[in-house]
């Protein structure tokens, strides 16, 4: 039996120092091991105990790294245990086999894209002329794909959020905000989709997921079974699905839990 078990990685598998989450005195807090580092600094991390889980899940199934990251960015993380044979970029638009990009699998979303929502330069256009500077701190695009505010949380109003989340559904697009960042991305671009051709070409019998925010959903829907953490777009908007187990851990060990679970559904 081959199960496919796809997992974003950010707040989900693996965190940042402010994104940690740490219970309890500092004399028994978790070893920590550091699976990122940008620009010559530790970035992300995940617990020493979930490592050793990740390498014996990795042996036991088809791990997908399924993140929104680009593939640069996802180039900087250094998971333990087998390198995983398929990796998912750009929420789904771009499918890594053995490192290297599936040059049919972007075609294929480009067109779809293209047939069914207005374009990345009108998008982009919107958010930099709405945004106001007192609270954006940086605007970017990833892999021509989909465009991302970083904002101060503390002054973004939600006004704008949800005027700006009805303007891009209008146009095809969806809006997600995680942390710092607010995500515009157009709607046929899923994680779900990217996983179900990695189930296909693996011939899984089962894919089990895991995913903390919005951008996460239709990947944990299309799931026999899946994870969410007790933080993130997910657990704070109260979502839920009969198949997925709402946890209530929260930071680093939510990460361990996930990994745990992932691996007894596995065996």
């Amino acid at each position: 039996m081959t199960v496919v078990v796809a997992s974003d990685l950010d707040r989900t598998l693996i965190y940042s120092a402010a994104a940690l989450d740490l219970a309890g005195p500092d004399a028994s807090a978790p070893r920590l091991l550091c699976v990122e580092v940008y620009d010559r600094k530790p970035l992300s991390y995940m617990t020493e105990t979930a490592a050793a889980v990740l390498a014996e899940l990795t042996a036991a199934a088809v791990f997908v790294p399924t993140t929104t990251r680009t593939r640069e960015q996802y180039g900087r993380i250094s998971l333990p245990g087998r390198p995983p044979a398929y990796a998912i970029c750009a929420n789904g638009g771009e499918l890594l086999v053995d490192g290297e990009s599936d040059r049919g699998w972007r075609a294929g979303v480009e067109r779809r894209i293209g047939a069914e929502c207005a374009t990345l330069a009108e998008v982009r256009a919107h958010l930099v002329r709405t945004a106001d500077p007192a609270w954006l701190l940086k605007e970017r695009t990833a892999e021509d794909l989909f465009a991302y505010l970083v904002v101060d949380r503390s002054l973004l109003p939600g006004e704008w959020v949800a005027e700006l989340t009805e303007w891009a559904g209008a146009r095809g697009w969806s809006v997600s905000l995680q942390g710092r960042k607010l995500y515009a991305v157009p709607r046929p671009l899923t994680k779900s989709a990217a996983v179900a051709e990695v189930a296909r070409r693996a011939g899984a019998s089962e894919v089990l997921a895991a995913g903390d925010s919005l951008l996460d959903a239709d990947l944990l829907l299309a799931a026999g079974r899946g994870w969410r953490p007790g933080h993130g777009e997910l657990a704070d908007s109260g979502w839920s699905a009969p198949h997925v187990t709402a946890l209530e851990t929260r930071g680093v060990a939510a990460g361990e839990e996930i990994l745990r679970a992932f691996t007894g559904a596995a065996a």
